[in-house]
């Protein structure tokens, strides 16, 4: 075990339970029901508070807020949580709020995140792995957010959306539906502007699935028929190609919000 390094400044509450090798750096706070797991960084003056754990390797930037009570009216003083993974990068001023009773009682981030300076996390959103959000990125309530997407800056989420795994959404959006898995969406309303190609040629998806999903996303969001009858259609049609379920059973789950689509329901790629 290696000792943590507290600088003289650093206020570390009783009670808070701090792992091998963590640092916290001048001017933090660390509140009395924070576990900061091990070889966790606060480079300086971040705040963290309130039942909350960061998992190992994470790095937290000067003047974060992590885990103060939600900006949620209904927040009457309940005992909710904030888990952020391993090895994430939160960057400044980036505030990270916990979970209410309304939401699941639950904020979450997952592994190897990267969220910059600014960005915003509000109250029982539950964030996948590998997920990046740039400068300004607003995430509201109970947004769920899949694997692997990436947000450009000063991006907007409405509360109750879903982001599927794999999603681009571009800079300066204001995103009020849900964006299915693989796709990307761009625009104040944002609109689905079609498969995020850059992101699944980066991860190295197969070349001939890649193909299948494009003539999927043509066929889900053609002009003809219904929405639901040409979804399943498409899981038909594929019903053995694993990212077109995956687009399938993401749309056939919607709840709270509509499904973004194109502007024109005939717009292909």
């Amino acid at each position: 075990m290696t000792a943590a390094v507290i600088h003289p400044s650093a206020i570390v509450a009783d009670g808070a339970r701090l792992g091998s090798g963590v640092k916290i750096g001048p001017y933090s706070m660390v509140g009395p029901r924070v576990v900061l797991g091990d070889d966790v960084e606060l480079v300086s003056h971040a705040v963290i508070d309130g039942n909350t754990t960061i998992g190992t390797g994470t790095r937290i930037f000067p003047f974060a807020s992590i885990g103060h009570e939600p900006q949620d009216l209904k927040f009457h003083g309940e005992d909710s949580r904030l888990e952020i993974g391993e090895r994430c990068t939160i960057r400044e001023a980036v505030t990270i709020n916990p979970g209410t009773e309304g939401g699941g009682m639950l904020t979450r981030i997952g592994n190897d995140c990267l969220i910059m300076a600014n960005a915003h996390v509000a109250h029982d959103a539950i964030i996948g792995n590998n997920v990046i959000m740039a400068n300004y990125v607003g995430i509201a309530g109970h947004v769920h957010v899949g694997d692997n997407v990436i947000f450009g800056g000063t991006c907007v989420i409405h509360q109750f959306t879903r982001i599927g795994s794999h999603a681009f959404v571009g800079a300066q959006s204001m995103v009020d539906g849900d964006v299915i898995p693989y796709g990307m969406a761009v625009g104040n309303r944002a609109a689905l502007t079609g498969l995020n190609l850059v992101g699944l040629k980066r991860r190295k998806f197969d070349r001939e699935a890649i193909h299948r999903l494009r003539a999927a996303y043509r066929q889900i969001f053609a002009s003809e028929g219904t929405l639901i009858e040409r979804v399943e259609d498409a899981a038909e049609l594929f019903e053995h190609d694993q990212l077109v379920q995956d687009v399938v059973a993401f749309i056939r789950d919607a709840k709270d919000r509509p499904i973004l689509s194109p502007r024109h329901s005939n717009e292909g790629e």
